[in-house]
């Protein structure tokens, strides 16, 4: 199914003339809805429109994308089970394993909205299901804004984490360290719930998102310092799947693409849209998405991906 993708590596010659190229779209975040049903204060991909892409104009997008050199496109939002109680995401996974047969599909999730029976129906498509979990308090997950109701974000947690091993999905967690939960000790937590990685983001100000006068968010209050942030990192030095990431790192070595499929450029920290790429194609689109591929694979960005190539202990 994999063929040869991990012989993909750029030709030697192809150096040169780095500068003209356009990069290759190889790892794609698809931020499908900006809808979400928590209200996280830090969130720098807020609500600011309720549109989403027909499903088949979706599939078009993705396939456009897969031509163009993709192999890994992550799902997320918002909250990518709002859409059609999950369903919406889950004909993109399968589309993408089934027809693009594309070696990496994963989602980035609160969690709070998942069924099992999502996990019957398209678990198999899956190759990581990423929570994102920024304290084993709950309190502080109050704080945050990261809960909906009664329902324990935590307890939650571990529910999705067995979900995983039954239906062989690698299992991913996401905190963003911010000013609530910099203190906190979560190594005994990790260990147990055991993904297979851990990614650990400083609180990323972006203006027009979670910062400035036409923001939805303030994330002003949330944000550490890099010494902070280091500190924390230097707690948990001990993780094995730990992967931190600095604001530097973070901003421009991701390829988003917003809910009208527009790479979003965060150079300027503001995201600034291209054309959409069902317009443009993606050639003429990612010329302005800031990529930098350099920093994209100096952060580990190309990792294995693909779960059929994971020694996973399900």
């Amino acid at each position: 199914r994999n063929r040869g993708w991990r012989d993909s590596a750029p030709p030697p010659q192809r150096e040169q003339q780095w500068d003209d190229a356009p990069p290759t779209p190889t790892s794609v975040n698809y931020h499908f809805t900006r809808q979400c049903n928590y209200k996280c204060g830090f969130c720098f991909h807020t609500a600011k429109t309720s549109f989403v892409l027909p499903l088949e104009e979706a599939k078009r997008g993705l396939a456009m994308l897969k031509e163009g050199g993709m192999e890994k496109i992550n799902f997320s939002g918002g909250e990518p089970f709002l859409q059609d109680r999950g369903e919406f995401v889950g004909k993109l996974v399968q589309f993408c394993k089934q027809e693009l047969e594309l070696p990496s599909v994963s989602i980035v999730s609160n969690g709070s909205l998942i069924r099992k029976q999502w996990f019957e129906k398209y678990g198999e498509y899956l190759d990581i299901l990423a929570i994102s979990c920024d304290s084993f308090d709950e309190d502080v997950n109050v704080l945050i804004g990261r809960r909906q109701g009664k329902k324990n974000h935590v307890e939650n947690l571990h529910k999705l984490r067995q979900w995983c091993r039954e239906y062989a999905v690698a299992f991913k967690i996401n905190s963003v360290i911010n000013r609530f939960n910099v203190e906190e000790d979560m190594n005994e937590q990790i260990k147990a719930l055991n993904p297979v990685r851990w990614k650990v983001f400083q609180c990323l100000l972006i203006e027009g998102e979670n910062s400035g006068e036409d923001a939805l968010r303030e994330a002003e209050k949330f944000v550490i310092s890099d010494e902070d942030f280091d500190r924390f990192l230097d707690r948990h030095k001990d993780v094995s799947c730990l992967v931190p990431e600095s604001n530097q790192k973070m901003r421009d070595s991701y390829l988003i693409l917003d809910e009208y499929m527009r790479f979003l450029n965060c150079r300027n920290g503001r995201k600034e849209p291209s054309k959409s790429i069902l317009d443009v194609g993606v050639e003429a689109a990612i010329k302005f998405s800031g990529f930098d591929e350099k920093m994209f694979l100096k952060r580990g960005g190309k990792y294995v991906w693909s779960k059929a190539d994971m020694k996973l202990d399900w």
